[in-house]
């Protein structure tokens, strides 16, 4: 294959320092002056992959300052349901699952406590990786009324997210979040692909619809990967 583009190689360096933590949010990374003596291209070259990566909000420019490594942390709203899908497509970045368990599963204490259901109950479990650009920001772990949606476990969740099936088929007419920060579980470490002392954000949603307790899942995003959002308009 022909080497790529020097541009190419300059990004590529850039991207490969972040994702390696070579260069942190915020960091400055070398000048154009100095990329281009390092690559031995003109500083035109140079300039044109900093523009791309700026135009992809991973790098951000500061006059007579240099430029920078934007905090590029997938967000998502804390006040709102969205479908996580839709968020990384929105980014403009690619979305990826990996449907890990869906299965029929008897409610043990901990779950027919927070579905509000008796132990033994039948609930539908699902347990879903999902990614951004072939990383993992997320991992659902949910449990479902099989009486409320009886359909939801022959859904191939490769096609379609639970949290966009369930809002075409089960409505959500409430919804409680309690968010925490963890440390992960050793199965958390292997199906997120961090380490042990990597600090997580852990939500815990329940979701109503019509009243009936529908659904409740834990959803742990690597902090290092993701942050929440909430605006609050304090004006009548």
């Amino acid at each position: 294959m022909p080497p790529k583009p020097r541009y190419q190689q300059i990004k590529s360096f850039i991207l490969d320092g972040i994702e390696q933590g070579e260069f942190e949010p915020g960091s400055r990374i070398p000048s154009e002056h100095q990329l281009a003596d390092q690559f031995s291209v003109s500083r035109m070259t140079v300039n044109k992959a900093i523009r791309d990566l700026v135009q992809e909000n991973r790098l951000v420019r500061y006059p007579g300052l240099g430029t920078f490594i934007t905090d590029a942390k997938a967000e998502s709203p804390l006040g709102e349901i969205r479908n996580i899908a839709d968020e990384v497509r929105q980014r403009g970045h690619t979305y990826s699952c990996q449907v890990i368990h869906l299965e029929q599963v008897s409610a043990n204490e901990t779950v027919a406590m927070q579905m509000g259901s008796p132990i033994g109950t039948q609930v539908y479990h699902s347990v879903i990786v999902h990614q951004e650009n072939d990383h993992a920001i997320q991992l659902e772990d949910r449990y479902v009324s099989a009486d409320l949606v009886p359909d939801y476990i022959n859904q191939n969740f490769g096609q379609i997210t639970p949290n966009e099936y369930l809002s075409k088929n089960c409505p959500i007419s409430s919804v409680e979040h309690v968010v925490e920060a963890v440390l992960p579980t050793e199965r958390q470490q292997e199906l997120l692909s961090i380490s042990g002392h990597t600090p997580c954000i852990q939500v815990t949603r329940r979701t109503w619809s019509d009243g009936r307790l529908a659904s409740f899942a834990t959803l742990t995003h690597p902090g290092s990967r993701y942050k929440l959002r909430s605006i609050t308009n304090l004006q009548g």
